[in-house]
């Protein structure tokens, strides 16, 4: 009796869902209800286009928000992401534009071939990740201090590049294609299904791969993944050189998409990639969290701001609105977690 009473136990303990999963699906039904009251006070809210928009229109928080997650995943921050769109942006179109063909300073460049010109361009977005692992891994910096550092160097390069303008002339043809390319018949821009391809491939690495469940054991325990024979610094390094390396992306694709490269692109975008990161139970001290989560959060953003775009919100009550949403989502997640422990 007593043996089978102990395998009904445990079969009920195996069956039961994750805390991880159980966030993320509590969140779906935040952000039904969410949809929900829109659709009832903001008018034409549920017209199948503006639901696609949802979906689309924030491509490039999401791709940033991958990379965000992962390290505050391993209980890290990185604020630098906003400035590093910048310069990469402002790097790829100074590098692809014409040498000495005007007096204006801004209008010349390098001349460089565009596949040369991007991948140069990418690179330095993935340096600014270098410095950011160098102080945070290695010397122990806390990672707050060191990422608002290099999101003002890089933003700060970004305008000194621009002469704190944008750099639109002299491009080639090329440089505007991938930005504006879209799928025939439709409105959805090669950039989304870029933004779709990163998040399957970061689902895949969170769930199957091992270095995935280093993330997750780098930030329940560091000292303790690092007894177990886990390299915590140069997994803390990869990752951020791929957070920057997505950043980077964004800025190629933003830059073509608008085919000039501006040193004020992506203002606030960091804070944007961390509150969806949030919004989807990623936790702010580390080890628990998903990218399906914080792609739930990026579409409850995109909800709060379509809603207040429709209801014709002036900018400052907009980010109060978002303000306090977010606060409430994220108490209602503790509320629930707290509940289900209890």
């Amino acid at each position: 009796m007593n043996v089978e009473t102990n395998r009904a136990q445990k079969g009920l303990a195996g069956s039961r869902m994750s805390n991880e999963s159980f966030i993320t699906l509590f969140m779906i039904g935040v952000l039904v209800a969410l949809f929900g009251v829109a659709c009832a006070v903001v008018p034409n809210f549920y017209l199948p286009q503006n639901m696609i928009n949802l979906l689309t229109n924030n491509w490039y928080i999401i791709i940033v928000g991958i990379g965000v997650s992962f390290l505050l995943i391993t209980g890290n921050f990185d604020m630098s992401v906003g400035g590093v769109i910048a310069l990469t942006g402002v790097l790829s179109a100074y590098f692809c534009q014409a040498a000495h063909v005007s007096q204006n300073t801004l209008a010349n460049g390098l001349g460089l071939p565009y596949g040369v010109a991007i991948a140069l361009a990418l690179l330095c977005a993935m340096g600014v990740g270098a410095i950011n692992a160098f102080f945070i891994a290695r010397l122990k910096v806390p990672s707050i201090i060191v990422t608002l550092g290099t999101m003002m160097l890089a933003r700060g390069t970004a305008q000194v590049v621009t002469q704190g303008a944008q750099r639109n002339t002299s491009l080639p043809d090329v440089f505007g294609v991938i930005g504006n390319m879209a799928i025939p018949h439709t409105s959805i821009k090669v950039s989304v299904l870029i933004m779709v391809a990163l998040v399957i491939a970061a689902f895949i690495f969170e769930k199957t791969t091992v270095a995935g469940r280093r993330t997750y054991l780098i930030g329940a325990n560091p000292e303790a993944a690092r007894l177990s024979g886990i390299k915590v610094a140069q997994h803390i390094t990869c990752l951020y050189i791929l957070s920057a390396l997505l950043a980077g992306i964004t800025g190629v694709l933003l830059a073509s998409e608008f085919k000039a490269g501006v040193s004020n692109r992506a203002m606030g975008c960091e804070f944007d990639a961390l509150v969806i990161s949030l919004l989807g139970g990623v936790s702010i001290s580390g080890g628990f969290g998903s990218v399906l989560g914080m792609f739930v959060g990026a579409v409850i953003l995109s909800v709060m701001n379509s809603s207040a775009t429709g209801l014709l919100l002036s900018p400052d009550w907009q980010f109060t609105l978002k303000g306090v949403v977010t606060f409430l989502a994220i108490l209602a997640q503790r509320y629930a977690l707290d509940r289900r422990k209890g």
